[in-house]
């Protein structure tokens, strides 16, 4: 017994199958990403800048690329089975390590700081232990371990160059030139990451379920929009004060646009985005899942923590009792509040084309009526600005539910038969793992 290694103790790497879902542990995974979104929202929130925003938005790349490649792992194995917990647990934590040091990942240059360090360590270690699982499981097939060892040297570059950023500029003197710099090295960084992805193709790799992988990025995106509520919630200092009429009025409104965009991705979208993948194979399906999902869902999060930054912005004007419910908002609020929603909408017409092969116009007279209702928004007080842009998402939704009628008709009509047949067929199968006794009387 003494000889049994632990990874025998607590069983194998399990396999995933092609009608997998996501399991717990993901899940319970993912609640570190949570974190980690509320962390960079946080941090460009103490001081919101040009600059702030554009480091935050390179920290999420690399953020979100350490996602993407657990995903492609996830598609391979079972991460809540066998020993990959154990390891999946020692990700978490230099996952929760990388996000306790964002705040200081861009610090004065003046020193060597710890966080920016702990950042490339703590990334290091992530996508180690994604490499060594992966390499385990792929033992008995060659072709996939000579494909990991072609994209190796990416996680090993991007370290280097993280270490590098985090090194390097505190030894030059002129702070701008050190800033320029620790910026470059963090775009490098996020340019090798996805711009290895574009030019490996999809040579080589596999998505054994579809209905795993559309469900992974469905789920995350969610977390994206609570995210966005749990900001709103605590950056606008409604906790700290007694609730008055027009703060929690615009609470509300947060939550009324805050679920037209889910409704504008979920009612449609990812759906019919859900069977075309399954309807493709081979390369396009892997092409498919790169493009629509790993790529175009990044910039619809950064929306999401742009408008974020925009409704705390603006509801922490609202709520302050000192401030004239007339007066107009201030700072970027606006701006980032419209440019977020933008954004996403932006995002989500790129994943329609590339699944669906089809674009919205009524999506596109709505990112043009934002863009039009952005200098109109910088002159109205806090709260009129809000309603001004709830009413433009809301009016989004109610058109394309008449719009789009008989296609959201049709289409929860295929997705019901196809729920039904494979609740059939799981019944009948499991029915197969206790045949009755002959003994035993039939119900």
């Amino acid at each position: 017994m003494g000889g049994i290694r632990w990874s025998e103790r607590l069983g194998p790497a399990v396999s995933i199958a092609p009608g997998a879902r996501v399991d717990r542990f993901e899940v319970f995974f993912d609640l570190v990403f949570v974190f980690s979104f509320f962390i960079i929202t946080r941090t460009t929130a103490a001081h919101i800048s040009g600059w702030q925003i554009a480091h935050a938005m390179l920290v999420l790349a690399v953020l979100w690329w350490c996602w993407v490649v657990h995903c492609v792992v996830a598609t391979r194995v079972r991460l809540g089975e066998g020993f990959v917990p154990v390891l999946m647990v020692l990700g978490m934590a230099a996952l929760f390590s990388f996000a306790l040091s964002l705040p200081q990942a861009f610090s004065d240059t003046k020193d060597v700081a710890a966080g920016p360090v702990v950042v490339a360590l703590s990334y290091l270690v992530i996508r180690g232990v994604h490499l060594s699982l992966y390499w385990h499981i792929a033992r008995e097939k060659p072709g996939e371990r000579r494909l990991l060892l072609k994209y190796s040297p990416e996680m090993a570059v991007s370290t280097l160059l993280l270490m590098a950023a985090a090194l390097i500029p505190p030894q030059i003197e002129d702070t701008e030139r050190a800033g320029m710099l620790r910026n470059g090295l963090w775009v490098g960084v996020v340019l090798l990451q996805y711009g290895g992805g574009l030019v490996a193709g999809a040579w080589g790799w596999t998505v054994t379920s579809a209905e795993h992988w559309t469900e992974r990025y469905d789920l995350i995106l969610i977390i994206a929009l609570g995210e966005s509520v749990i900001s709103v919630g605590v950056g606008s200092n409604l906790l700290g004060q007694p609730p008055t009429w027009p703060a929690v009025a615009a609470a509300v409104l947060g939550i009324f646009f805050t679920a037209a965009l889910w409704w504008a991705h979920y009612d449609v979208i990812a759906p019919a985005a859900r069977i075309a993948l399954h309807a493709a194979q081979g390369r396009p399906r892997v092409a498919m899942a790169r493009d629509a999902y790993a790529y175009f869902h990044l910039p619809m999060i950064a929306g999401v923590i742009l408008f974020a930054l925009g409704a705390e912005e603006i509801v922490h004007q609202v709520a302050e009792p000192e401030t004239p419910i007339g007066d107009p908002t201030r700072g970027p609020g606006v701006l980032l509040l419209f440019g977020g929603v933008i954004c996403y909408l932006c995002a989500n017409m790129l994943f329609q084309a590339r699944t669906l092969r089809t674009v919205s116009w009524t999506r596109v007279g709505t990112v043009l009526v934002l863009a039009a209702a952005i200098p109109v928004g910088q002159r109205l007080p806090g709260l009129a600005a809000l309603a001004l842009l709830t009413a433009i998402c809301v009016g989004l939704v109610a058109v394309e539910a008449v719009v789009m009628a008989d296609s959201r008709r049709a289409l929860r009509e295929l997705v019901f038969e196809e729920k039904t047949s494979h609740e059939a067929h799981e019944a009948a199968w499991r029915a197969r793992w206790r045949e009755p006794t002959p003994d035993e009387p039939s119900t």
